[in-house]
């Protein structure tokens, strides 16, 4: 029964010890860390701690501090590990480890490659024989490579339980254009990658589809350089597709490279590139939460799953630190907001009242080849010349960046007519916030 409970404190110390001990008031039974106890000799009272330290692993997922979770009606991330991880995590916490290591082996028939498994499945079989005082026990993994396979369990089973409130939405969505039938949203605080479409039925809400687990840059996010092995934050698109056949093995069954840096990146200085949506190697079902070189990793099963909703060139892909969450309402009320900003820029342009048409832009506002002042000029010199402008804007989409400065990614098909010029032209907006007003930072074609 000892071997048990120290199966028990080993398996459960996945949830219940570091960064979630810490944010569970459940988890504080003991002023030590539960790695530090499993270390003590196996003294009848270190064994009670033990036990009470495995109380309720799983409380200690959902425990950690969130806003209310409503579990959505649909959840294709639910054919994958996450929901077969819980039940052998439940077992384990009901010392039925016969239940969990045959539900550990139905797991590892579906990914035998997957070696979260079969570090459970080791520590299960040897729990019967002796006992263990470590996660990881049997093979005697290097402590590296352990922690990433306990902080990929965690990340699992957070985000298995702590679903998005059906009456939310990310605030990053607040328009898509209608041909853009999916969008992209990656939380890399939770290592979680969230599949909208857009419900045009519904006045283009954007709809949950599904959510799947990923892998982001070893040393996390907020990309500033080349080679600094982190993640990008901001809004970008898929730009291309290249099949298996045209990658090393590393990238998996395809990869979706996207747009980073985009402008916004550019201006603040931000370089690198090669940020990719992939797979992984043959041999592995998944890598760690912080394994690539920045780019966002999905197992070839997830990847595989979305590739069938990316369209080249329109996808937005969007990626955050941390998601922000918006209900209906106040989803519509910034949505409302901006369109009403947006169409009063535009009707200011046609107005042919240049002052009014420039109080749209920042002072900093930059284009591919003008500052400010080279724009402002140009544009006098144009007006001067019109007797009327018609300027009309379809296939809008705006974006709200997640980055630390209210900026929002407007893009749209511009039909500009007056009394000497036609032009038709896709365009692309930045939209700053300064000192309570939108004002156009950037804008170039798309």
């Amino acid at each position: 029964m000892l071997g048990r409970k120290f199966i028990l404190l080993g398996l459960a110390s996945l949830l219940a010890g570091g960064a979630l001990a810490k944010q569970s008031e459940t988890a504080k039974t003991s002023q030590e860390p539960a790695s530090k106890v499993a270390n003590k000799p196996a003294t009848k009272k270190t064994a009670t701690i033990k036990a009470a330290v495995v109380v309720a692993p799983l409380v200690a997922v959902v425990a950690v501090k969130a806003k209310p979770i409503a579990h959505l009606p649909t959840i294709v991330s639910d054919s994958n590990p996450e929901p077969q991880l819980a039940k052998i995590f439940k077992e384990i916490e009901a010392n039925r480890l016969s239940n969990a290591l045959q539900l550990t082996e139905n797991l590892l028939r579906q990914h035998p490659n997957y070696r979260l498994a079969n570090l459970i499945k080791g520590d299960l079989l040897l729990a019967r024989t002796q006992q263990i005082q470590t996660f990881g026990a049997l093979l005697n993994a290097p402590t590296e490579k352990v922690a990433d396979l306990r902080a990929e369990a965690i990340v699992r089973l957070r985000g298995y339980h702590e679903k998005p409130e059906i009456s939310s939405i990310p605030r990053y969505l607040l328009q898509m254009q209608p041909d853009q039938r999916f969008a992209i949203v990656v939380d890399t605080k939770r290592s979680r990658l969230y599949l909208y479409e857009n419900d045009r039925a519904n006045g283009g809400r954007p709809r949950f589809v599904a959510d799947y687990y990923i892998t982001q840059g070893k040393l996390g996010s907020e990309k500033l350089a080349e080679g600094d092995k982190k993640t990008p934050i901001g809004v970008y698109h898929v730009t291309s597709s290249m099949p298996k056949s045209q990658l090393a093995d590393l990238y998996g069954s395809g990869a979706f490279p996207i747009n980073y840096p985009n402008e916004w990146d550019k201006q603040q200085g931000r370089k690198g590139s090669g940020i990719w949506l992939h797979g992984t190697p043959s041999d592995t079902f998944a890598r760690p939460p912080r394994a690539s070189e920045g780019c966002v990793v999905l197992t070839n099963q997830d990847l595989d799953s979305i590739a069938k909703s990316l369209q080249v060139g329109l996808t937005p892909v969007i990626i955050s630190s941390s998601v922000e969450w918006l209900s209906f309402d106040d989803w519509a009320k910034e949505r409302n907001e901006l369109n009403k900003t947006i169409d009063a820029w535009r009707g200011d342009w046609e107005s042919r009242d240049t002052d009014r048409f420039l109080k749209h832009y920042s002072k900093r506002f930059k284009t591919s080849d003008q500052n400010f002042e080279q724009f402002a000029t140009q544009k006098k010199q144009v007006n001067a010349g019109k007797e009327w402008i018609k300027v009309k804007t379809d296939n809008l989409s705006v974006f709200r960046n997640p980055g630390k400065e209210e900026v929002v990614v407007v893009t749209f098909d511009q039909d500009y007519r007056s009394n000497n010029l036609n032009n038709l032209m896709k365009k692309r907006q930045y939209w700053l916030r300064e000192d309570g007003k939108w004002k156009i930072i950037y804008e170039g074609t798309a």
